[in-house]
């Protein structure tokens, strides 16, 4: 069986598994939105780990070059956030709804225990995966499971300041179009995406989601839990919180009033009186 075949069957179930997931857990909505969430979180990670492999080993194991794996990552975007409309599966987009004061604080607590679970589901699987070696590409990745390659690749404070960048561009786009319809937020949210993680490539990976770079990252030797907890989760929660800091002016959970925008007062004169009429 070809890598490139054997990849695709893998994201087929993924996706399978995901679209009757959300089914079953749907009528449970809105009481039990963690769990869609933890669907969510664990097709996302279960594919990012997929599309990494071909990056990694693709290339000199499977003739697998980037360009296939930039194209299935655009591809595992699209699809989830077709199947996945209106959920995350990403902590800092929770937290974000928190700070709106959209949900509350036992939901957003409920909602990241989820999306952190389903990302270790998705490494969990992913391993069961590799194990059954069906390719030459996934042969070597089992082997490279225990020391796989760190997704950090600068100091921690740049890794932080790469990441806040890419969360701040990502939620500026996602507040500017949550109204807008889906046709549109679709392609743009994957164009977007796929290009953070590809210019992040040499920094972070651009992740911006940090119960997906829990998955990818976290169990790589090269650096401590505090430090990647630090940069992947530090990181995307700065960039969270400037960009709806500089959409709304404020944060609606810590500030009632405007600090940033002012609103002008609109006085209207009525037709007819000079202003002579409005001295006496």
């Amino acid at each position: 069986m070809s890598g490139l075949n054997a990849s695709l069957g893998y994201f087929l179930t993924i996706v399978g598994v995901s679209v009757v997931g959300r089914v079953l857990f749907a009528r449970w909505r809105p009481r039990w939105t963690f769990l869609t969430e933890f669907i969510a979180a664990f097709a996302l990670a279960a594919c990012r780990l997929e599309v990494d492999t071909i990056a990694e080993v693709g290339q000199w194991a499977g003739a697998l070059g980037p360009d296939v794996a930039i194209t299935m990552l655009f591809l595992s975007i699209t699809v989830h956030a077709i199947v996945m409309q209106g959920v995350s599966g990403n902590p800092s987009v929770t937290l974000m709804e928190l700070l709106q004061k959209d949900i509350s604080a036992v939901a957003g607590v409920l909602s990241v225990a989820a999306q952190l679970l389903g990302a270790y589901f998705a490494l969990v699987v992913a391993g069961k995966y590799w194990e059954m070696e069906l390719t030459d590409m996934h042969m070597i990745k089992n082997l490279m499971m225990a020391e796989c390659s760190t997704s950090l690749r600068v100091s921690p404070l740049q890794g932080v300041f790469a990441e806040a960048l890419g969360a701040m561009t990502f939620h500026l786009v996602y507040l500017a179009l949550k109204n807008r319809s889906q046709l549109l937020k679709i392609p743009i949210f994957a164009l977007l995406l796929t290009f953070i993680a590809y210019a992040g490539n040499n920094y972070t990976s651009g992740y911006v989601n940090p119960s997906l770079a829990y998955a990818l990252t976290f169990t790589c030797p090269g650096h401590t839990f505090l430090t990647y907890s630090l940069v992947f989760w530090l990181g995307p929660l700065i960039g969270m919180s400037l960009a709806l800091f500089l959409y709304l002016g404020n944060i609606p959970l810590l500030f009632s009033r405007n600090l940033l925008y002012s609103k002008k007062a609109r006085f209207r004169v009525p037709k007819g009186k000079t202003s002579e009429d409005k001295t006496n």
